[in-house]
């Protein structure tokens, strides 16, 4: 090849993208533990980080757990495959409660923390020390701007968002976010990551909500709104929405199933941010369930009770 080629960003973007074989994943909750997962099983090394030696026990099962799954439903007629594919898939795993010593030899750090923007950004802080020069810090944060997050490292250029959905190895689509440090390099790298772990990544700006939760909260606090307002039940709101939209859930069930706790933390951070906006008003009876403990179907009991 001509040695002009080296001087090209695109050589240097490949080179990078090609570089992204070791992935550190930062917290090992139900993100964190599927992101390993899907990263394992399409080659990569992963290592899992949790301050807790029991919650990397229990993220370890349940990634086995759901892998053996995989297998049953994917290598049915073909067990030794199957097992082969499980097998290689636990070798590409390893756990531990030392972050800085882990991100010293990896490409790419993916957190999955609590949403919460002092502890993310102390974390990142700590690691940027640490991290070869090389290495790209992404946040799977739903509903935090990327560039706050950023903010506390030197590489804004390599920062970027990876927003998975939950659970990770069904769902598809992860949402790439560019902030405005975000470099084209290390933006095409992480479309590039999210290729190859079968995913479809879709391009989003660094703003509230990026492009799913920017549209599905607002919708979700609309239903509850006409609920508060006694325009409809949330049974009926439920059932319309499902019927004549097509959606799989109505808007109770899936604030059951998201956590009524994640929504409020959702819509309070943009109140914050945009008072005047009136998609963003707070509700009195998201607030009131919250209050009571009432948080969906993690706790038994949300806008339904679960046994």
């Amino acid at each position: 090849l001509p040695s002009s080629c080296c001087r090209e960003s695109l050589c240097s973007s490949a080179a990078r993208n090609a570089a992204i074989k070791h992935i550190t994943v930062i917290g090992g909750g139900l993100m964190g533990a599927g992101i390993a997962q899907v990263a394992a099983t399409t080659g990569h090394s992963v290592v899992l980080v949790d301050m807790s030696e029991d919650i990397l026990k229990k993220s370890a099962k349940s990634i086995e757990g759901s892998l053996k799954r995989v297998v049953k439903k994917k290598f049915a007629d073909k067990p030794e495959a199957g097992e082969e594919f499980l097998q290689k898939a636990m070798k590409n795993i390893s756990t531990s409660t030392d972050a800085a010593a882990v991100v010293q030899k990896t490409d790419l750090v993916v957190e999955a923390i609590v949403e919460n923007l002092k502890v993310k950004q102390d974390l990142f802080s700590t690691l940027d020390k640490v991290a070869p020069e090389h290495t790209i810090f992404a946040s799977n944060t739903s509903s935090l701007p990327i560039a706050d997050i950023a903010s506390s490292t030197a590489r804004l250029d390599r920062f970027g968002g990876l927003h998975f959905f939950n659970p990770v190895p069904m769902m598809k689509l992860v949402e790439v976010i560019k902030a405005p440090g975000t470099s084209q390099q290390t933006f095409d790298a992480l479309i590039d990551f999210s290729k190859a772990l079968g995913k479809h990544p879709v391009s989003c700006k660094d703003t509230p909500g990026f492009i799913v939760n920017r549209l599905l909260v607002p919708y979700l606090m609309e239903a509850v709104r006409l609920h508060e307002r006694g325009h409809g039940s949330k049974e009926d709101i439920d059932v319309a929405m499902k019927l004549g939209a097509g959606y799989p859930l109505g808007p109770f069930e899936l604030l059951d199933y998201v956590g009524l706790d994640t929504s409020k933390f959702i819509i309070d951070g943009w109140y914050e941010t945009e008072p005047e906006n009136p998609l963003f008003s707070p509700s009195p009876l998201l607030n009131k369930l919250v209050a009571e403990g009432k948080l969906g179907k993690k706790t038994g009991e949300g806008f339904y009770k679960y046994k």
